[in-house]
């Protein structure tokens, strides 16, 4: 199958389970741990962080590209470290992918421009890929069947661990010691993780015949930007390069599908997505994900630029999204289990149409309250919606396509994140050039504490006005496709649920 070195319910290395000591393997289990927390956590720490770069590099315009390149680039490397990982073995993939990950981080707090920290972004990206899959892939070698299930409970804390931490600590370290430390902050424990990784983990390498789709990598990550670029800048293109980009995107994409149905290892196996509920799972993943990643990317923007909150305000109004998430998720596996599969992720796509219609009637005179509302309620479903489609998922295939269908799934859910921000990114900038045009360089000012006291009051107005109703375009964009992601839980095959598929 493409994906067996990616997922680790494919099945244990038993020679490798039985011969690594229970010592080693805990603190093995302990590096995938660190490494998994520093990928996780990084989405949701620089979104805290994000309104005081901008007021320090300038940019606004860029703002999403921050988010999306380090997505995508992420995303499209996934496949690509799953089959090095079995030519050439976990460690020193692992390695550097976690290298990688590393220099990319160290590279963001160096930058001196907002297109100097997308850059450092999209090698940051590439090597995040590596980090996360390598890590549990290790672990299903290293640990026999039997032990995986707490073993992935433990890795899956770890996500709630970092959501919760990674907006508190953001903004301790922002207001207190500078934005660089934000991405300096995972230095320290990825390079702990690479030396417990290369100190503790014993393999013994198999080598297996795989061909790696580059080209499918390639075509993907050139059709994607090629349309977020649209998205995200077509304000500011002429027609004509816009038109000349877009139907660039586009041949990419036919090119790519094309190429995905001859080659014989795709990095996208499209035929799994003939099953229903790998096809509705998957792609109302995506569509959760745009959501959730167009929402909480701009949520501290709206605080500080919107309200004129601080960085720890609107470090805590993401926090409330996930506490709720993490709990939800929790609450999620159990329900689906008394119920159904669709009930459960109907419900989450109900909550996020009612968290959204909260964020749409926000008004900055409303306060920080009514916005943390918003946020809980799109917390708990995103956390309701990721489990029921994921389970669903790995349920209604065999044993011998489950990582391939994980693995797409997973993709998937990463190129939703990577468009969604895009096109909440493009919503906020053209919402600007009209209602400020020529202000958008002002913004910058807007959102640094120190600065906003310099702008004259009818500007500082006109533009906190013009970011509100940015921002409010973007959570009517919320609610339509949280509507879309309704269709789509009414999509999942009636009374199936984890103890009748």
């Amino acid at each position: 199958m493409p994906d067996e070195g990616l997922h680790p319910a494919r099945h244990a290395d038993p020679i490798l389970a039985a011969r690594t000591p229970s010592t080693r393997r805990k603190l093995v289990l302990a590096a995938c741990m660190m490494a998994t927390f520093t990928a996780a956590v990084e989405s949701s720490i620089v979104a805290t962080a994000m309104p005081t770069i901008v007021a320090d590099l300038g940019g606004f315009n860029l703002f999403s590209w921050v988010f999306a390149v380090y997505l995508l680039t992420q995303a499209v490397s996934i496949p690509v470290y799953g089959r090095l990982s079995d030519i050439y073995g976990r460690k020193k993939v692992f390695c550097v992918g976690a290298g990688l990950f590393l220099i990319g981080s160290t590279l963001c707090g160096f930058a001196s421009s907002m297109v100097m920290l997308i850059m450092c972004r999209a090698l940051q990206g590439f090597g995040a890929g590596g980090v996360q899959p390598v890590a549990m892939t290790i672990l299903g070698d290293v640990y026999a069947p039997a032990e995986r299930a707490h073993v992935q409970g433990l890795v899956s804390s770890v996500f709630g661990v970092a959501a919760i931490a990674g907006p508190s600590l953001a903004a301790f370290l922002v207001e207190n010691m500078g934005w660089q430390l934000v991405f300096w902050v995972n230095l320290p424990i990825g390079t702990a993780a690479i030396i417990m990784i290369v100190t503790f983990l014993n393999e013994s390498v198999q080598h297996r015949e795989h061909r790696i789709d580059y080209l499918g990598s390639l075509l993907l990550l050139l059709a994607i930007t090629a349309l977020m670029v649209v998205l995200v800048q077509g304000g500011s293109l002429s027609h004509e390069i816009s038109v000349i980009v877009g139907a660039a995107g586009i041949v990419a994409l036919a090119i790519l599908a094309l190429h995905e149905k001859s080659t014989p290892e795709p990095m996208l196996p499209l035929e799994l997505w003939r099953h229903r509920i790998i096809l509705v799972g998957s792609v109302g993943g995506a569509v959760v994900s745009a959501v959730m990643m167009g929402v909480s990317a701009f949520l501290p923007t709206y605080v500080q630029g919107a309200m004129g909150g601080s960085a720890l305000a609107g470090g805590l109004v993401l926090g409330a999204m996930s506490v709720t998430w993490a709990a939800a998720s929790f609450v999620g596996g159990r329900l689906m289990v008394r119920t159904t599969y669709r009930l459960t992720a109907v419900l989450g796509t109900l909550m996020l149409i009612v968290g959204s219609a909260a964020l749409i009637t926000m008004t900055p005179e409303r306060g920080v309250v009514w916005i943390t509302t918003g946020s809980l309620l799109i917390g708990i479903g995103m956390g309701l919606c990721n489990t029921t489609f994921i389970v669903a998922i790995q349920a209604a295939v065999p044993w011998h396509q489950r990582g391939a269908a994980t693995s797409s799934c997973m993709f998937l859910r990463f190129v939703g994140q990577s468009i969604g921000v895009a096109a909440f990114g493009a919503v906020l900038n053209l919402t600007l050039l009209r209602e400020a045009p020529g202000a958008v360089g002002k913004v910058n000012q807007l959102l640094d504490p120190a600065l906003r006291g310099t702008l004259p009051a009818t500007e500082f107005a006109r533009l906190s006005d013009a970011v509100a109703l940015g921002l409010h375009n973007q959570y009517l964009l919320a609610g339509a496709l949280s509507v879309v992601a309704l269709g789509f839980a009414l999509l999942v095959p009636a009374r199936l649920s984890p103890g009748r598929h």
